[in-house]
Protein backbone atom coordinates (compact mmCIF):
# COMPACT_ATOMS: atom_id res chain seq x y z
CA UNK A 1 0.00 0.00 0.00
CA UNK A 2 1.36 3.63 -0.92
CA UNK A 3 0.72 6.55 0.97
CA UNK A 4 0.54 9.96 -0.12
CA UNK A 5 2.26 12.30 1.99
CA UNK A 6 -0.08 15.25 0.98
CA UNK A 7 -3.14 13.25 2.32
CA UNK A 8 -1.98 11.18 4.87
CA UNK A 9 -0.15 12.94 6.86
CA UNK A 10 -1.79 15.39 9.92
CA UNK A 11 -0.62 18.00 10.47
CA UNK A 12 0.43 19.39 13.70
CA UNK A 13 -2.38 21.24 15.27
CA UNK A 14 -4.57 18.45 13.95
CA UNK A 15 -2.90 16.03 15.54
CA UNK A 16 -2.68 17.78 18.58
CA UNK A 17 -6.07 18.21 18.95
CA UNK A 18 -7.26 14.62 17.74
CA UNK A 19 -5.09 13.84 21.41
CA UNK A 20 -8.06 16.46 23.57
CA UNK A 21 -4.88 18.78 24.27
CA UNK A 22 -5.22 22.11 23.56
CA UNK A 23 -1.55 24.23 22.91
CA UNK A 24 -2.26 25.73 26.48
CA UNK A 25 -2.80 22.51 28.15
CA UNK A 26 0.66 21.30 26.76
CA UNK A 27 2.56 24.53 27.67
CA UNK A 28 1.35 24.00 31.24
CA UNK A 29 2.03 19.99 31.22
CA UNK A 30 5.29 20.70 29.63
CA UNK A 31 6.17 24.01 32.23
CA UNK A 32 5.21 20.85 35.15
CA UNK A 33 6.81 18.05 33.47
CA UNK A 34 10.12 20.22 33.55
CA UNK A 35 10.17 21.46 36.95
CA UNK A 36 8.54 24.96 35.68
CA UNK A 37 12.99 25.59 34.30
CA UNK A 38 11.55 26.01 30.88
CA UNK A 39 8.95 28.79 32.01
CA UNK A 40 11.01 30.54 34.24
CA UNK A 41 12.98 33.64 32.99
CA UNK A 42 15.85 33.29 35.26
CA UNK A 43 18.22 30.37 35.59
CA UNK A 44 18.51 27.94 38.31
CA UNK A 45 21.97 26.85 37.80
CA UNK A 46 23.79 25.87 40.80
CA UNK A 47 27.35 26.42 38.92
CA UNK A 48 28.93 29.24 39.78
CA UNK A 49 29.09 32.76 37.77
CA UNK A 50 32.71 32.93 36.37
CA UNK A 51 34.53 35.54 38.66
CA UNK A 52 32.74 34.22 41.74
CA UNK A 53 34.75 32.71 44.32
CA UNK A 54 33.03 29.30 45.44
CA UNK A 55 34.88 29.14 48.78
CA UNK A 56 34.63 31.64 51.71
CA UNK A 57 38.22 31.21 52.15
CA UNK A 58 40.34 34.72 52.04
CA UNK A 59 36.68 36.94 53.11
CA UNK A 60 36.71 38.04 56.65
CA UNK A 61 33.26 39.98 57.88
CA UNK A 62 30.03 40.39 55.87
CA UNK A 63 29.03 41.05 52.05
CA UNK A 64 25.62 40.09 52.31
CA UNK A 65 23.42 43.30 52.48
CA UNK A 66 20.50 40.65 54.08
CA UNK A 67 22.73 40.42 57.21
CA UNK A 68 23.91 44.01 57.74
CA UNK A 69 25.94 46.79 56.67
CA UNK A 70 28.57 45.69 53.97
CA UNK A 71 31.88 45.77 55.71
CA UNK A 72 34.71 42.98 54.71
CA UNK A 73 37.82 42.25 54.01
CA UNK A 74 39.52 40.12 51.27
CA UNK A 75 42.98 38.85 51.24
CA UNK A 76 44.69 39.02 47.70
CA UNK A 77 47.09 36.24 48.65
CA UNK A 78 44.37 33.63 48.45
CA UNK A 79 43.26 31.70 45.28
CA UNK A 80 39.86 32.64 45.07
CA UNK A 81 40.97 36.49 45.45
CA UNK A 82 44.55 36.87 43.43
CA UNK A 83 42.70 37.55 40.34
CA UNK A 84 42.27 41.08 41.15
CA UNK A 85 45.58 42.04 41.31
CA UNK A 86 45.20 41.85 37.58
CA UNK A 87 43.97 45.56 36.09
CA UNK A 88 40.55 44.65 34.19
CA UNK A 89 39.80 41.63 36.56
CA UNK A 90 36.99 41.09 38.82
CA UNK A 91 35.03 39.25 41.21
CA UNK A 92 31.45 38.97 42.38
CA UNK A 93 31.74 38.51 46.53
CA UNK A 94 28.16 37.99 48.36
CA UNK A 95 26.09 41.28 46.75
CA UNK A 96 28.75 43.08 45.88
CA UNK A 97 31.09 43.20 42.55
CA UNK A 98 35.01 44.27 42.80
CA UNK A 99 36.79 45.40 40.27
CA UNK A 100 40.67 46.70 39.42
CA UNK A 101 39.62 49.30 36.87
CA UNK A 102 41.73 51.18 34.59
CA UNK A 103 44.66 52.64 36.21
CA UNK A 104 44.70 50.10 39.08
CA UNK A 105 42.05 51.89 41.48
CA UNK A 106 39.99 49.01 42.98
CA UNK A 107 36.18 49.86 42.95
CA UNK A 108 33.19 48.00 44.63
CA UNK A 109 29.54 48.66 43.29
CA UNK A 110 26.34 46.77 44.01
CA UNK A 111 26.20 43.00 42.47
CA UNK A 112 22.45 43.40 40.52
CA UNK A 113 21.89 45.95 37.47
CA UNK A 114 19.33 48.92 38.65
CA UNK A 115 17.57 47.68 35.90
CA UNK A 116 15.72 44.41 36.65
CA UNK A 117 18.20 43.60 39.49
CA UNK A 118 19.93 40.65 37.61
CA UNK A 119 23.16 39.50 38.38
CA UNK A 120 24.86 40.19 35.43
CA UNK A 121 27.15 43.21 35.50
CA UNK A 122 30.55 42.77 34.55
CA UNK A 123 33.32 44.82 34.26
CA UNK A 124 34.51 46.28 30.80
CA UNK A 125 38.71 47.13 30.74
CA UNK A 126 38.46 48.25 27.17
CA UNK A 127 35.60 51.38 28.11
CA UNK A 128 36.53 51.45 31.94
CA UNK A 129 33.21 50.89 32.57
CA UNK A 130 30.33 48.31 34.22
CA UNK A 131 28.20 46.66 31.87
CA UNK A 132 24.81 44.86 32.42
CA UNK A 133 24.47 41.49 29.99
CA UNK A 134 21.25 41.34 30.50
CA UNK A 135 19.53 44.38 29.10
CA UNK A 136 22.77 46.65 27.92
CA UNK A 137 23.12 49.12 30.76
CA UNK A 138 26.24 50.60 31.62
CA UNK A 139 27.38 52.29 34.55
CA UNK A 140 30.80 54.39 35.10
CA UNK A 141 33.08 53.42 37.61
CA UNK A 142 31.31 55.74 40.38
CA UNK A 143 28.26 53.84 39.97
CA UNK A 144 26.21 56.56 37.91
CA UNK A 145 24.12 55.73 34.75
CA UNK A 146 25.80 56.17 31.61
CA UNK A 147 23.51 53.81 28.94
CA UNK A 148 19.82 53.80 30.85
CA UNK A 149 17.17 51.08 29.44
CA UNK A 150 14.45 52.90 31.38
CA UNK A 151 14.10 56.80 32.39
CA UNK A 152 15.10 57.53 35.67
CA UNK A 153 16.91 54.40 35.70
CA UNK A 154 19.07 54.77 39.35
CA UNK A 155 23.03 54.41 40.02
CA UNK A 156 24.99 51.90 41.23
CA UNK A 157 25.57 51.64 45.11
CA UNK A 158 29.66 52.11 45.34
CA UNK A 159 31.10 50.95 48.31
CA UNK A 160 34.19 52.47 49.91
CA UNK A 161 37.60 50.06 48.73
CA UNK A 162 40.71 50.45 50.83
CA UNK A 163 43.69 48.60 49.67
CA UNK A 164 46.29 47.75 52.47
CA UNK A 165 49.83 49.30 52.90
CA UNK A 166 51.29 45.60 51.74
CA UNK A 167 48.46 45.58 48.93
CA UNK A 168 47.83 42.37 49.78
CA UNK A 169 44.01 43.66 51.31
CA UNK A 170 41.24 45.15 50.25
CA UNK A 171 38.77 46.29 52.58
CA UNK A 172 34.95 47.26 51.78
CA UNK A 173 32.58 49.09 53.86
CA UNK A 174 28.97 50.33 53.34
Amino acid sequence: MNSNPTTDQMKRGEFLRSLGMSSAALMAFYCMGTGLTACSSKSDDPSPTPGTPTTSSGLTGNAETAKGAINFTVDLTNADFAKLKTVGEFVKVGNVLIANTKGGKYVTIQRDCTHEHQDLVSYQLASDNFYCNAHGSTYATDGSVTVAIISGQAAMKLYKTTLSADGNKLTVTA
